[in-house]
């Protein structure tokens, strides 16, 4: 979605933040930028709701990265003179309410307004169901597995991202057959099991994912989805997972019929869950 049209030197408005997760307040303030506007991302190196470049699937304006170790030192004038020399033609700059910057985040939106001289946009804290909506009461919802909470909030499907990697061997023969993934840098929900699509060379699958240790066979922590319906052979690109809803917590079982039973259960419940989502 990212359009890489538009060059640093013709941009005329800028949104300044860490921007993890993309989520409704992040997209309140891009409301503001013109046309000619771009998303310049402080990378504190904690996101991990759409970690490095993903943030670039949820917008269309361009996106620029700055890596806080490279900046922190630089004071107000300093910082505001670096975006200034970037975007030569830059005329509004769009903040949080609580955005800080500078030296030790020292500084804050007076200081902004004070030495930028254009406009200079703060958008208010924005609420969903009177709820604050912030990247970090995000990232608890998803810890926790509360993921129909984070998706009302993020206004779409939490999502990782991660190689096909080999698993035990025992789905396909025992119970179903299942997708093992590895996944870094993004933020893994609470162990359990869930409703989900897994997207597999651009198409959507209906899919249940287990995330935890596999307590009733080896015990390795694994990520694992079962297309529903469907065997896929022969993967060779990256797997994207969404997350709908948690069905429930992860368990031991006494032996391998008992938990066959229950996959196809929740397979079952996955299948209700995702047929029942207005789209």
């Amino acid at each position: 979605m990212q359009n890489h049209s538009i060059l640093k030197n013709n941009i005329t408005s800028i949104s300044i933040g860490g921007f993890d997760g993309m989520h409704l307040a992040h997209q309140e303030l891009f409301k503001e930028l013109d046309q000619n506007g771009a998303i310049v991302v402080i990378e504190t190196g904690y996101a991990n709701i759409t970690p490095k470049t993903h943030r670039s699937d949820y917008t269309s304006y361009p996106l620029y990265y700055y890596p806080l170790e490279d900046i922190k030192h630089l004071n107000a004038k300093e910082f505001l003179s670096l975006l200034k020399e970037q975007y030569p033609k830059l005329k509004k700059i769009v903040v949080g309410f609580d955005f800080r910057f500078g030296t030790k985040a020292s500084y804050g939106i007076d200081d902004l307004k004070e030495l930028f001289h254009g406009e200079v946009i703060v958008v208010d804290e924005f609420r969903k169901n009177n709820t604050p909506v912030h990247s970090r009461s995000i990232r608890e919802y998803i810890a926790n597995g509360d993921i129909k909470t984070a998706n009302i909030f993020l206004d779409k499907q939490y999502s990782i991202i991660g190689n096909h990697i080999k698993g035990q061997g025992l789905g396909a023969k025992q119970f179903v057959a299942t997708i093992n993934i590895a996944c870094e840098d993004f933020l893994i929900p609470q162990c359990g099991i869930y409703a989900t699509y897994t997207i597999i060379d651009n198409i959507k699958y209906q899919s249940v994912t287990f995330i935890g240790h596999r307590l009733s066979t080896d015990g390795k922590y694994a990520i694992e989805t079962h297309i529903l319906d469907k065997n896929i052979q022969n993967i060779n690109s990256k797997i994207k997972i969404e997350f709908i809803e948690k069905i429930r917590e992860n368990k031991k079982f006494d032996n391998f019929n008992t938990l066959k039973l229950q996959i196809l259960d929740d397979i079952e419940k996955s299948k209700v869950i995702l047929d029942n989502i207005v789209t």
